[in-house]
């Protein structure tokens, strides 16, 4: 018989653990491993977070890292900062891990199920595009119909609860990931100001090297650490929360919902699904 393995991905992010609870309590005779592909350069919270998961599946979840870390390829590509446009921090830190982790085995046959937790109202997002035959990918919270709220209900209903970084920012990844918003800039300062200050030097050594980019679009992290700057992203934040608060619809089967997500107040971007979900 062929051999199977069937594999699920944590991010550090509410919908991959949730996942990975879902899939425990709903399909416990499936031999599952879990990973997490780990950059080096995760928020605290994520590793917390990680190690409470961890107690309730009951197993480790192994660590998988990248041969060559983030600052060999900064020096490859010359440099230049990744973007939204040039994602070579996930190609080269997330995917290609997990790539070599699982080719030795699809190369000699074994076939293996990748679930991945996109949800039922991420009509727009894709999983992971298998470029090996012996490779498939599953949606379980698509093909269930389980969407955000869903999601939510499940970590609370487990114990296992929600990512403590989420106070303070909308998801998991890298402490300077290039998809924050200004706001989330300014909190990670407030939380975390030596990951904020390393992001300073990666950023100041790239702009040196010729680099187009900056972490925040339109402003470097020198300048928006000002504290005219900082009044002015909290003044913006505010605001535009306040209008969104006046529009957004109350819900009588959740009228304690909570304050409202970054996401609901930015738009939700499409970032990288080894990194976020």
């Amino acid at each position: 018989m062929t051999e199977v393995r069937h594999v699920l991905g944590l991010s550090g992010g509410r919908d991959s653990a949730a996942l990975a609870v879902f899939m425990r309590q709903n399909y416990p005779e499936l031999t599952l491993e879990y990973f997490f592909t780990d950059t080096g350069k995760e928020l605290p919270e994520v590793y917390e977070f990680l190690g409470r998961l961890e107690g309730f599946l009951g197993q480790p979840i192994e660590r998988l890292n990248p041969d060559r870390d983030f600052d060999f390829w900064l020096r490859q590509y010359k440099h230049f900062l990744p973007s939204p446009r040039t994602r070579w921090c996930t190609r080269q830190l997330k995917i290609k891990p997990f790539e070599d982790w699982l080719w030795p085995d699809l190369d000699a046959g074994t076939q293996v199920v990748s679930y991945v937790a996109i949800r039922s109202d991420e009509d727009y997002r894709e999983g992971y595009n298998s470029t090996h035959k012996n490779l498939s990918v599953r949606l379980p919270f698509r093909d269930g119909g389980i969407n955000k709220a869903g999601v939510v209900d499940i970590l609370e209903a487990s114990g296992v609860g929600l990512p403590d970084y989420y106070r303070w920012r909308s998801r998991s990844g890298c402490t300077f990931c290039f998809f924050q918003q200004k706001i989330e800039w300014v909190r990670l300062l407030e939380e975390h100001p030596e990951a904020y200050e390393e992001a300073k030097r990666y950023e100041k050594n790239a702009v040196e090297h010729g680099s187009p980019f900056t972490w925040s679009q339109g402003e470097s992290l020198e300048e928006l650490a000002r504290p005219e700057r900082i009044a002015q992203i909290r003044a913006d934040h505010e605001r535009r929360l306040a209008r969104l608060e006046q529009r957004r619809p109350v819900n009588p089967l959740r009228p304690g919902s909570g304050p409202m997500e970054l996401d609901e107040v930015y738009g939700s971007a499409k970032a990288c699904l080894a990194c976020h979900k």
